[in-house]
């Protein structure tokens, strides 16, 4: 519906988002091509990425959307998490930081109690998410 409503469209690239969605360079081409002054990243892609925001800006088009800090801490976890409970944020029980091994693995899983669910700190997308019911599955 809402390419119904469009005054204008613009081809960005084929299906393959890596080929259109996450094309930095063609929105911003897009963007001097149709005289637009404003970018609504939409969600995902790419209105979680800091670089983006900071290349439409520098060529004098508004992100609308949080600042870049705000992109940048809520991308890492772990920063999130520490910003989170600064401001009084209730979060989920858990270790604030790196892990150097698995041993350390084990042991702080032991110490929170399982299940514990493992995540990378920045990326992935949920993908890297998994649950750990035992020692042997958190490693």
């Amino acid at each position: 519906m809402f390419v119904k409503e469009a005054d204008e469209a613009y081809r960005i690239g084929p299906p393959p988002s890596a080929e259109s969605y996450l094309r930095m360079d063609t929105i911003l081409d897009v963007c001097k091509a149709s005289g637009a002054q404003a970018v609504h990243p939409g969600y995902g892609f790419l209105s979680e990425n800091a670089g983006f925001q900071r290349l439409l800006s520098n060529n004098g088009i508004k992100f609308i959307g949080p600042p870049t800090g705000a992109i940048e801490a809520m991308g890492d976890k772990i920063e999130s998490k520490r910003l989170a409970r600064a401001a009084k944020v209730n979060t989920v029980p858990g270790f604030l930081g790196e892990v150097e091994g698995d041993e350390e693995i084990v042991k702080i899983s032991n110490d929170i109690g399982y299940p514990v669910m493992i995540k990378a700190s920045a990326g992935g997308g949920g993908k890297g998410m998994r649950i750990a019911f035992n020692d042997d599955e958190a490693l």
